[in-house]
């Protein structure tokens, strides 16, 4: 392709509202325009990028038995309704009604209209295992579209779903499909990690998410250092042994705290370590308030709160709920004397406790000395705290570490939750009917192409792993007035391309900095510049990701070229 030829609008500031590496290379380097607000376009570098990313997708996909669809966009009211989501999916639903005020939404997923299909279409045990899949535009209406393709409100991604008679036979498909994704992306030259997440929205249990490994992820991945344990942090569990204190069990006091509400200044009041405190909140478990303990250093870890408790919503309660519910403000609150009626949830730590300091349920007070069954009642005990830095692995190798990352693939294990719902059904052996057995599978394919420019680049710009860059070389005459470089140029463009190269030849007439800058922003393998020794059949290669450069007689490029590559 001939630079004059497309549409490469480069930018040498970085624009002002583009925070992270990937969106502001992305956007200087000619790759993507927004339209409006986490709505982008994709210009020709940047859909060059995606349609690589979806070509091994589909390679991968296929050779892990899934076969291709397309669903369409818009989705009817009623499969939502069918399966419960309707009500419960959140406003990041694009709900709206047509010209015959039918309801309709824009699909953030497709769980119901695969469920749907395969509905109509499969009545036998003997059609299944299916697995399906689509690459298709999804809609989301985020409070707070951000980092460009990151997080946005029109995406692509490719979602695929399978059916089942078994558990084992979804089992089978689940591995496989995960060896897809860590292909995958292994493929696109990503560093990730494969790690343990909550299913969220989506239903279902026994999920992974793959994680791009980055400082700007919004997710904290929990890892071993010495084991490939890896975890979303809320849901790594909690395996710590706490030792119980011999130190002499006090009677309970209680002492005045004017002003004191905060687990920093009951510290700071009572000369005491968050260690020696007890952390009380008031949570809304569906329709049941909770009173949830956890140590003063320790946090709450609402999902595994609402998976212990099989919950489908919850909320810490508000001050004015705490208020009407409790009696009392947030920074009183406390399990001595609490209502009868509220269940008290305490995590591990809280059994090894002596002599605690704890709110009082009165205002400007707390409980000193307190123990747990001496002063205090607990129904259950359960992990649910957050995981911290140093605790040991939960797979009983090393201790935890973190890292941020950036989710580009999901699956899940969805089990009966849709087909139950949806009405979703084979007949077994025995011709009676049996739900169909889900499993759920999604890459995010834009937030991908984000995810390798976010670890690919350097101060000069993108760095495109050679599988996935828009083009393979940069060919770039220095100087097009030139007679003796631009014919030189023209042969090497047709001998490359004839080689199976893929070419973008820089062919307008700029200065030499402006076409050398504009190589480095745009981030190609390789560049091939044609300059003042082309009159003696020598031209310059340089690789962009190490910046070795070599001098190549044109005779010997291809040659030189393609061994290259092969070590790329």
């Amino acid at each position: 392709m001939k630079q004059s030829q497309t549409l490469i609008p480069t930018m040498r500031e970085v624009p002002a509202d583009a925070d992270i590496k990937s969106h502001q290379l992305l956007l200087r380097a000619g790759f993507i325009r927004q339209s409006a607000s986490g709505v982008y376009n994709f210009l020709p570098l940047g859909k060059r990028v995606l349609n690589k990313v979806e070509e091994i997708v589909r390679e991968e996909m296929e050779a892990a038995g899934a076969v291709e669809i397309l669903m369409p966009t818009l989705q009817q009211a009623e499969l939502w309704q069918e399966s419960g989501r309707w009500y419960t999916y959140g406003p990041e639903l694009m709900r709206f009604h047509d010209r015959h005020n039918r309801e309709f939404a824009l699909g953030p997923t497709h769980e119901e209209v695969i469920t749907s299909i395969v509905r109509d279409e499969i009545k036998s045990y003997k059609r299944l295992p299916l697995t399906l899949y689509q690459i298709q535009t999804k809609f989301r209406d985020e409070k707070r579209p951000r980092f460009g393709l990151l997080r946005g409100r029109e995406f692509i991604m490719k979602d695929a779903y399978s059916f089942h008679t078994s558990p084992d036979s979804l089992d089978e498909v689940y591995q496989k499909l995960f060896q897809a994704y860590s292909n995958i992306f292994r493929r696109c030259g990503l560093n990730f990690r494969a790690v343990i997440a909550d299913s969220g929205a989506m239903g279902g249990k026994d999920t992974h998410e793959f994680m791009v490994l980055s400082e700007v992820g919004e997710d904290t991945i929990a890892y071993s250092d010495t084991s490939d344990y890896a975890a979303n942090i809320e849901m790594a569990p909690v395996i710590t042994q706490y030792e119980k204190s011999d130190e002499e069990v006090l009677p309970k006091e209680k002492v005045e705290t004017p002003h004191v509400k905060t687990i920093e200044e009951v510290c700071s009041f009572l000369k005491t370590t968050p260690e020696k405190c007890i952390k009380s909140l008031l949570f809304k478990l569906d329709e049941e308030d909770v009173l949830v303990l956890v140590r003063g250093d320790h946090e709450v870890n609402d999902i595994k709160l609402k998976n212990a408790f099989n919950a489908k919503n919850v909320e810490l309660a508000s001050p004015e709920d705490t208020e009407k519910v409790l009696g009392c403000s947030i920074g009183s609150l406390g399990p001595v004397q609490c209502k009868e009626n509220i269940k008290i949830i305490a995590d591990h730590a809280i059994k090894a406790m002596v002599n605690s300091v704890c709110g009082a349920n009165e205002e400007g007070y707390h409980f000193i000395h307190v123990n747990v069954e001496k002063d205090f009642k607990v129904d259950e005990f359960i992990d649910i705290r957050t995981i911290l830095e140093g605790d040991p692995s939960p797979d009983g190798k090393g201790t935890i570490r973190f890292a941020k990352g950036i989710e580009v693939g999901h699956v899940f294990k969805l089990g009966t939750r849709y087909s139950e719902a949806m009405g979703a059904t084979y007949l077994d052996e025995n011709g009676k009917a049996q739900p169909m057995i889900m499993g759920c599978y999604g890459i995010g394919v834009s937030r991908t192409v984000a995810a390798i420019a976010e670890q690919f680049n350097d101060d000069r710009g993108l760095i495109w792993p050679k599988q996935i860059s828009p083009y393979d070389l940069h060919l770039i005459p220095v100087n097009m007035k030139d007679e003796t470089q631009r014919t030189v140029a023209e042969e090497l463009y047709e001998a490359l391309t004839e080689s199976r190269f893929q070419v973008l030849m820089d062919d307008r007439k700029e200065r030499a900095g402006v076409k050398f800058a504009d190589s480095d922003l745009i981030g190609l393998p390789i560049r091939v510049t044609v300059g003042k020794k082309a009159s003696e059949g020598i031209v310059e290669v340089k690789i962009r990701n190490s910046g070795e450069v070599l001098e190549v007689n044109r005779n010997d490029l291809v040659a030189t070229l393609h061994s290259i590559y092969q070590k790329l």
